[in-house]
């Protein structure tokens, strides 16, 4: 993967969740995979206490179950998410 596990990639990564109009908190919880999806409400749940790596994990394995909407995307986004798809082709 051509991407760097830093707070700029993250940040990417957050706004690709906010053009498709869901929320990302950072809560304590008992998420036995760390994060949690509440698709009726377009709510993701991630633990708070993750680093910025396991951050990044996990938001890339909750893209992986939601549906995205590439034509919202600007190009920074667009050029993430298209590398995270086809990464996940590969592994299919």
């Amino acid at each position: 993967m051509s991407f760097k596990y830093n707070a700029p990639t993250l940040t990417t990564l957050e706004s690709i969740f906010k053009e498709n109009h869901y929320v990302i908190r950072y809560e304590k919880g008992r998420f036995q995979s760390g994060y949690c999806i509440l698709q009726d409400k377009k709510v993701v749940i991630v633990n708070k206490f993750f680093e910025t790596e396991a951050r990044i994990n996990a938001l890339i394995d909750i893209l992986q179950q939601i549906e995205v909407d590439p034509a919202v995307l600007d190009d920074k986004q667009k050029k993430l998410f298209e590398q995270l798809s086809q990464q996940k082709m590969e592994l299919d």
